[in-house]
């Protein structure tokens, strides 16, 4: 029956992005969240994301003599909708830089991993637009400003998210997905460690005008969410490698590390569950911060925009997807789009090294 469901999602996986209903999240667990600040970029300020997202791919609609033009434009028109209950930021795709700059050494197309099957109306683009916010009406209104003010851009694919059950949790922004789990118990639990994960350093070997700017993965995940729900609650724990609400199979509490070393046949948590695929040594947390939304686009296409940052994709996002093959989830999951993208780091000082 898995195998049906997938043939299934394949089939569609080239069907036309839509804007999904977006169901009421409350947004007061963000007023005082540690690094909150306007100091903090935008794509990681505060512990928990707002609540509501839109991922806009565009691509360059003028000549490219005019794309550095057409970058300031965008910097300056994401800078006026960022701040307050939005917010905002852009990033650029390995097309999105001009053929002479000193683009940051790992950006590139995003490869086809095993399992993908890859739309490519739904992926990739010169430029990424995130635009976050307390409600889905502040989202809907900071988008349509930002791109009115952009006609150097044409839209690729967007996409809308939301985070049910948004909220902090020792020092942790979790939210329910569409299999009932909650995710962001592997992020950092401080916004000082939240930065260590995710943003360039000097001495990375990456251009000097790149230090302080993430790279940044999204995948656009479908989820077979009705035959998922074909199995049973402990059969969806084992695949998962959790209980759902939080703590570990072996009764660990959510913010302790699990003994999968006192497990080495997987008779407590699967070796193939989720969870020990990602990380099987909880004592060394992949180098990544997980800020993603689910979408809903019909009743036969949901799942995830999974988002996270890192200020290395080698040692971050690539490392955690080699090793999740072969997980048991991967019966219920289809990745259709997504794409490599680089944050730059905060202000428009950056764009003088693109001239």
């Amino acid at each position: 029956m898995m195998r049906s469901r997938r043939g299934v999602l394949r089939t569609s996986a080239a069907a036309a992005v839509g804007v999904g209903a977006l169901g009421v999240v409350g947004a007061a667990a963000l007023k005082g969240e540690p690094g909150h600040g306007k100091g903090t970029p935008a794509h990681l300020r505060g512990a928990v994301p707002l609540p509501y997202a839109q991922v806009v791919s565009l691509d360059l609609a003028t000549s490219e003599k005019h794309r550095v033009d057409a970058l300031r434009a965008a910097c300056r028109s994401i800078a006026a909708v960022d701040g307050g209950h939005t917010a905002a930021w852009m990033a650029l795709g390995t097309d999105g830089f001009p053929q002479v700059a000193d683009a940051p050494r790992q950006l590139k197309r995003m490869p086809i991993f095993a399992g993908d099957v890859l739309d490519p109306a739904q992926s990739h683009g010169d430029l990424l637009l995130h635009i976050t916010a307390t409600s889905a009406r502040a989202v809907s209104d900071a988008t349509g400003r930002t791109l009115r003010a952009l006609p150097q851009w044409d839209v690729r694919w967007r996409l809308d998210g939301h985070r049910p059950e948004n909220h902090t949790e020792h020092g942790r922004g979790l939210a329910r997905n569409p299999f009932h789990f909650t995710e962001g118990y592997g992020n950092p639990g401080t916004p000082a460690e939240t930065i260590e994960r995710a943003t360039i350093k000097a001495g990375q070997g990456e251009p000097a005008w790149a230090v302080g700017g993430s790279y940044q993965v999204i995948r656009i995940i479908r989820l077979a969410t009705d035959f998922w729900d074909r199995d049973t609650v402990h059969q969806q724990e084992r695949i998962i490698g959790r209980r759902r609400d939080g703590r570990w199979l072996d009764g660990t509490p959510s913010t302790e590390q699990p003994a999968f070393g006192a497990d080495p046949q997987g008779k407590i948590t699967p070796l193939d569950a989720h969870v020990r695929k990602a990380a099987p040594d909880r004592r060394a947390p992949p180098s990544l911060v997980r800020r993603g939304y689910n979408y809903q686009r019909a009743a036969d296409d949901q799942g995830l925009i999974f988002s996270c940052f890192q200020r290395d994709l080698a040692q971050g996002f690539e490392a955690v997807q080699h090793r999740l093959r072969g997980e048991a989830m991967s019966k219920y999951t289809l990745t259709v789009g997504g794409g490599y993208f680089f944050v730059p780091p905060p202000g428009d000082e950056w764009l003088n090294a693109l001239d």
